[in-house]
């Protein structure tokens, strides 16, 4: 069943949902949405439930910024705060916390092991947006070279935002770096038509992924 809850954060109050299977979880997933679309986006409710099906416990949430019904992000450290305002509350409930977060969300939660020193079981990179939307320069990811807990990068081969054979050299410098590469999907994992296989294909894989980090 799912549970809403408001949580305090240095900028208000976000909602937070949280959902679990029937049995006890090893762990819970903080799961932090993109830029463009919040927690109740049809792919964050299919995210959501991919990984309730693999027992595992799942909290969502809103940045400040969608809570208030605003289109664009706000910058680095109020994302930042909020991220660990909700983080604190998930690790409240005594498992081990899992980090992860499509897009923009899954980008904040490395800076927030990374920067802010919160204790992650591991990391999982939703589409991880390496070069941002109009540029052509990756970003700066030096921050994760200090993670030493498993980073799951989870990217479709066509992701524009994240080139996979740039996704692989992060990968392959961070300790414990991993790539899951979901075959001809873009951004948002969704792969093409031709391949057979659907976005709730690659869904149910990420979510095999980020269940095997749970050691």
């Amino acid at each position: 069943m799912e549970h809403e809850e408001e949580i305090a954060t240095p900028h208000g109050r976000v909602t937070t949902i949280t959902e679990a299977p029937g049995t006890d979880a090893p762990a819970i997933v903080l799961l932090a949405h993109g830029a463009g679309a919040g927690q109740r986006h049809p792919w964050m409710i299919a995210m959501r439930g991919a990984l309730v099906g693999r027992g595992l416990a799942v909290m969502t949430f809103d940045y400040a910024y969608m809570e208030a019904g605003r289109k664009a992000p706000d910058r680095l450290p109020k994302l930042l705060d909020v991220h660990e305002a909700v983080a604190t509350s998930a690790a409240e409930r005594g498992v081990p916390v899992i980090i992860a977060g499509k897009s923009m969300g899954g980008r904040v939660g490395g800076h927030l092991v990374a920067e802010r020193g919160f204790r992650a079981r591991a990391v999982a990179y939703l589409g991880y947006p390496l070069v941002a939307m109009g540029k052509t320069e990756p970003r700066d990811t030096s921050h994760l070279d200090g993670i030493v807990v498993p980073q799951a990068f989870i990217s479709g081969d066509r992701d524009r935002l994240g080139p996979i054979d740039l996704v692989r050299a992060v990968a392959d410098r961070v300790p414990n770096g991993a790539v899951t590469a979901i075959e001809t999907g873009d951004h948002s994992l969704k792969p093409l038509k031709a391949s057979g296989r659907t976005v709730e294909d690659s869904i149910d894989t990420a979510a095999a992924v980020i269940r095997d980090l749970v050691v």
